[in-house]
């Protein structure tokens, strides 16, 4: 019987290896402030965590190392993935007063009409009801961590659990019940590590006490550069909340929650109130806290990873599923004392990007070209062998996935972040990148200013050398490239002010009121209150 049965499978691999493929299946493992640093194979000098999980990607496809965002912040960033479009262009610029505009053109959408099913699950943060999906399940505005609320097609259901385990599990359950007769594409979007950087109970003694090696810009004192880096308030010494440091336990835990997250934290913060440290002491405090919680939400995320990674080979997936692992931007892990995204330095600008395409792309490979969230419209489309309409503005990474670059290949990228004053008072700025440079300006509201950063000289981004008469050169090159690269994009500027936000500027008196206003807070798929971060 043992004998027949594995004929039985051999005949049953043959025949399902004989097959047609046809088109490729896309799945999409999307995580909120995820940083490069956290991920092992990305190889931080820190060595942070074990991510067996994402690094089964860059071991079995390509890590590209380069992966730029348009505007550094989250709700921005999805509206340019589902629009192939800047934020100009797809009207979303900030999490503060925009709405996405679903009626619009959008990758989703035409992949229906080229044959897949669609879903979208988890993180959606774009303030209207997901459109272009047979499916979407998502949670209300940023969601929370514990026993979270999920919008199913338009009808809320609470569930009882951690939310990066919840999504998870309603991913599996979606492909488990997909219509089988078409591909698929599915957007399984975590919230985790988001602030404010909730751990699973199982995870709270990930690290076991240990002692995390500290950046060596920790305590950046921002010498000689623009004002508008050094007034920000996104510092582990001016802006951690005792949410935050889990001196206050999350409101969301039931009875039994609350007990294991007591058991944790309530010695930790008993010697904390007992001798609370102070100036430096507590920024290290602080950043030691950060690393344990946030790194304990991405060992989360990546135990969903290595989860669906193995339904995919058991369910015999795999073999004709194309898997993109990604973040919304990039962050920081106390790299010049912050916390958060936004700016356009490396560690915000850049997001961790892998790709596993069974026969198509090279295990192992690396990739340093400059690529972009803004190119996975027409990326998805490409693998679905569907039209790039025009319009998109980014450009199919299908070529580099067979290990071919273009010659023509983007050497320059554009980028420009808008949000101010709130939540973390980082000044609007736009700026041209290049594999050595970056050319910035800040330019509102109380600032126009201009740095020139060199990579090369100074990796770690802490000194400008706009006003060095040796790069005189470079900086009129550079103001060319960024001139074109605006007229390229069809930027517009100056952007109106409710692009910023719609909180008063420092002695604004009259702050614009965007014309939704009072509409906002209604759909079900946004959320029930505002989520600026």
């Amino acid at each position: 019987m043992r004998r027949l049965l594995l004929t039985c499978a051999g005949l049953l691999a043959t025949s399902l290896s004989a097959a047609p493929k046809g088109p490729p299946n896309i799945l999409f493992l999307f995580s909120d402030d995820l940083a490069s640093q956290a991920i092992s194979s990305y190889g931080d000098e820190r060595k942070l965590l074990e991510t067996p999980g994402i690094d089964r990607l860059a071991k079995e496809g390509i890590r590209f190392n380069r992966c730029l965002v348009t505007n550094s912040i989250c709700g921005p960033m999805r509206a340019v993935i589902q629009t192939g479009k800047y934020s100009h262009l797809n009207g979303f610029h900030n999490n503060s007063n925009s709405r996405f505009d679903g009626n619009q053109q959008t990758f989703p959408k035409l992949l229906q009409k080229g044959g897949y099913t669609t879903a979208v699950i988890g993180k959606w943060h774009l303030m209207t009801d997901p459109q272009g999906f047979d499916y979407w399940n998502v949670l209300p505005g940023q969601g929370i961590y514990y026993n979270p609320p999920m919008v199913e097609n338009g009808q809320e259901v609470k569930h009882t659990g951690y939310v990066t385990d919840i999504i998870t599990e309603q991913g599996l359950k979606w492909l488990e019940g997909r219509d089988k007769t078409k591909p698929f594409m599915l957007m399984l979007q975590h919230k985790a590590p988001h602030r404010e950087w909730e751990p699973a109970l199982r995870h709270l003694d990930h690290d076991k006490g240990r002692v995390y090696p500290e950046p060596p810009t920790l305590f950046d004192n921002f010498e000689g550069r623009s004002k508008a880096v050094s007034d920000h308030d996104m510092g582990l010494d001016r802006t951690i909340t005792e949410r935050d440091m889990k001196l206050i336990a999350p409101p969301s835990l039931n009875e039994e929650q609350r007990k294991a997250w007591n058991a944790y934290y309530d010695p930790i913060n008993k010697k904390y109130n007992q001798a609370p440290p102070t100036g430096k002491d507590l920024i290290k405090w602080r950043y030691q806290r950060y690393m344990h919680d946030y790194l304990g939400c991405v060992k989360g995320v990546d135990e969903s990873i290595a989860t669906v990674l193995d339904y995919l080979d058991k369910s015999g997936l795999a073999e004709n599923t194309v898997v993109i692992c990604s973040s919304d931007q990039g962050f920081y892990l106390g790299e010049h004392g912050w916390f958060d995204k936004r700016w356009i330095f490396e560690e915000s600008l850049t997001t961790p990007f892998l790709v596993r395409w069974p026969g198509v792309a090279k295990a192992g490979s690396t990739n340093s070209s400059i690529v972009s969230l803004l190119d996975l419209a027409q990326t998805f489309l490409d693998i679905a062998g569907q039209p790039q309409p025009a319009d998109m503005q980014g450009r199919s990474l299908v070529p580099l996935f067979k290990g071919e670059t273009p010659a023509d290949w983007r050497k320059s990228f554009y980028y420009h972040y808008y949000e101010f004053p709130v939540p973390h008072r980082v000044r609007p700025h736009y700026g041209v990148i290049t594999d050595r440079y970056k050319l910035i300006r800040y330019y509102a509201p109380d600032v126009d200013d201009w740095e020139l950063l060199d990579r090369q000289k100074d990796p770690l981004e802490t000194k400008s050398f706009y006003q060095d008469p040796a790069y005189a050169d470079t900086v009129k090159e550079l103001k060319t490239e960024l001139t074109r690269l605006q007229t390229e994009v069809k930027e517009i500027l100056p952007p109106p002010r409710l692009t910023h936000g719609n909180k008063a500027f420092d002695g604004e008196v009259n702050p614009p009121v965007p014309e939704n206003a009072k509409g906002m807070g209604k759909g079900k798929g946004k959320g029930k209150k505002k989520q600026a971060e």
